[in-house]
């Protein structure tokens, strides 16, 4: 069972005030706002997007690698994969070492999707970031590396604890 870390048992959680609650909403509400530019560009969704855009970065990668560097379940890697492949954005190459898997990489067509999008990803996340001075920049992204770190360590903490 979970620890409590001096909460009143009888306190009532306020989601507004949930601190996971607020980081799901606002990466939520920023890949909701950031798809509109490749959904009615290019007809990708979400996940799909994080594929083009990991494998732009990446060149070659399996699918557990995809889903391990995005943290995206291998189920919705599965989906976005498939989805990308009958799009023609996306090739399979068998991996003779381990039949089981397959190596991905964007086809022609899909790096050019990545190319014509990447600038606009990158224009939107400054802009994104135009909300923030120099100082609160470089703050977010100290906060953000703890907080991942400490999310991650935590959760290898319960398990432990279980």
């Amino acid at each position: 069972m979970a620890k409590t870390t001096g909460s009143s048992a009888s306190e009532r959680l306020e989601l507004e005030k949930f601190l996971p609650y607020r980081l799901n909403v606002l990466a939520e509400v920023v890949s909701q706002s950031l798809s509109r530019l490749y959904e009615s560009r290019f007809g990708i969704a979400i996940p799909e997007w994080r594929i083009v855009a990991t494998l732009g970065q990446y060149r070659r990668m399996t699918a557990k690698e995809i889903g391990a560097h995005s943290h995206m379940h291998k189920t919705k890697v599965s989906r976005a994969v498939a989805a990308l492949e009958a799009k023609g954005l996306l090739a399979r190459t068998p991996n003779d070492e381990d039949m089981r898997e397959a190596f991905l990489q964007l086809t022609p067509r899909g790096e050019d999707v990545y190319k014509a999008l990447a600038p606009d990803a990158l224009a939107f996340s400054d802009a994104l970031l135009d909300a923030l001075d120099a100082d609160e920049k470089a703050a977010l992204e100290i906060i953000l590396t703890r907080l991942t770190d400490r999310s991650i360590a935590l959760a290898e903490n319960f398990i432990k604890s279980d």
